[in-house]
């Protein structure tokens, strides 16, 4: 076993980032438009404004192994597409008895939650909620806001993360505006 040497990162807790952040991915709407519920809604964005950026996530470079606990800190940005809040892809654990915490940081928005046979949580999440994934549910966030939304995630390093899932059959739930607020309906792109 390879033994670490004790590290310390920071976290702006205004913004969302980790310093020193070993790896940075950024996801945008044309790399996520399949994960949209209204794709009419996703054409219209790309050809009137162009891509966009939905989130980036910083990885604290923590190795994914047995007795690690990696985390990362994840920033949504503000917006929708047609109804929908951004979001991120979301993603159930390779293993799937293992569970994650997510502590809000900045902004607000949803930790969505799901079983395989669909059933579906949401948890409001805004600066210092401690959401609590238990194992067997897959799970996204959404930002509810009207400014970027931030959280810490940390996991066990065994976990895995399997997001082709999700790609294949989306989330049973999606976090959408009704009224002005943020409302969960069905999917109705779930199968």
């Amino acid at each position: 076993m390879l033994i670490m040497e004790p590290r310390a990162f920071a976290i702006e807790m205004d913004t969302g980032a980790l310093r020193p952040a070993e790896r940075v991915i950024r996801r945008t709407l044309r790399e996520m438009r399949a994960l949209f519920a209204d794709q009419d809604a996703v054409e219209r964005i790309l050809a009137t404004d162009g891509d966009r950026l939905i989130y980036e996530v910083c990885l604290a470079g923590i190795e994914e192994a047995a007795g690690q606990i990696p985390y990362s800190t994840t920033v949504i940005q503000p917006g929708r597409v047609g109804d929908e809040f951004h979001m991120t892809k979301g993603h159930f654990h390779v293993l799937r008895d293992r569970a994650e915490i997510y502590l809000g940081l900045a902004g607000e928005g949803h930790l969505i939650l799901q079983t395989e046979d669909g059933t579906a949580r949401s948890l409001s999440m805004r600066p210092g909620t401690v959401g609590y994934v238990p194992p067997h549910w897959g799970h996204r966030t959404a930002n509810s806001g009207s400014v970027p939304f931030a959280f810490l995630a940390a996991w066990p390093g065994e976990a895995g993360h399997d997001y082709g899932t999700v790609e294949e059959r989306g989330f049973a739930q999606i976090l959408v505006s009704r009224d002005g607020r943020p409302t969960l309906i069905a999917n109705p792109t779930h199968v």
